[in-house]
């Protein structure tokens, strides 16, 4: 069965990174990943949460929201807070920037890293990983140069969305094969393959561990092309 785009079942789709994008942030970066397309601005503040106080060690964390109409049908603003898939989301993309660094000895800043979704066709978390790693790239330099401190990036994060549709494995899933899929698996990979999060779920049926190593291999070789962009971006 073709894939709606005609793509390869080894292909991403075409990704795009403009570093810079929100010129108000100590680092930005628009990531578009086909039809998906996330702002992530990264800022550094001054503090760090209250369990953080006295220890002389910064901090990073992120938040993630989808606008409106960001998906076919409109769905409502999360005016009472962030739900329950929400805060999934945010945690994940926290704990992957944090990877990134090479600690937190940069004094007591707090780096928030915003994700924006402003179009949604399948893989809007790991797209939102992609683009964070290059705006907190920047925004660690900007602190480095700023405070006076070492510059704590030390590598690049990617995340990538990966599946068992029709009986094929996929690597990066738009949303109509993500609806469908037999298997749904979001990867993410510190540079250059070091596991940081395997989610993967069978939606129909049950997969074997040779199903889950065509997966991994397949995200794998999708995140050494994101990274080969990235670094492309940041040059």
């Amino acid at each position: 069965m073709p894939r709606p785009d005609g793509r390869d079942p080894t292909a991403l789709r075409p990704l795009a990174l403009e570093r810079g994008a929100n010129p108000n942030a100590e680092g930005s970066c628009l990531v578009r990943m086909g039809g998906t397309v996330v702002l992530c601005a990264a800022s550094v503040e001054t503090g760090v949460p209250g369990w953080r106080k006295g220890s002389g060690l910064g901090w990073v964390t992120a938040e993630y929201a989808m606008l409106p109409r960001a998906t076919l049908e409109r769905t409502p603003r999360e005016r009472q807070g962030a739900g329950g898939r929400t805060h999934e989301i945010q945690r994940l993309i926290g704990r992957s920037l944090r990877a990134a660094l090479t600690g937190f000895a940069f004094g007591e800043y707090t780096i928030r890293i915003d994700c924006d979704v402003l179009q949604a066709d399948g893989g809007t978390r790991t797209a939102a990983i992609s683009g964070a790693a290059v705006a907190l790239a920047d925004a660690c330099d900007w602190l480095a140069r700023t405070a006076g401190v070492a510059n704590p990036f030390q590598g690049l994060v990617a995340g990538v969305s990966v599946g068992i549709v029709a009986g094929e494995p996929r690597l990066d899933l738009c949303y109509a094969e993500d609806k469908d899929a037999a298997v749904d698996a979001n990867v993410v990979v510190a540079e250059p393959e070091r596991l940081i999060e395997v989610q993967a779920t069978a939606e129909q049926g049950t997969f074997d561990r040779a199903g889950l190593d065509r997966l991994l291999d397949l995200a794998r070789d999708g995140t050494h092309r994101i990274f080969a962009a990235q670094r492309a971006a940041l040059r």
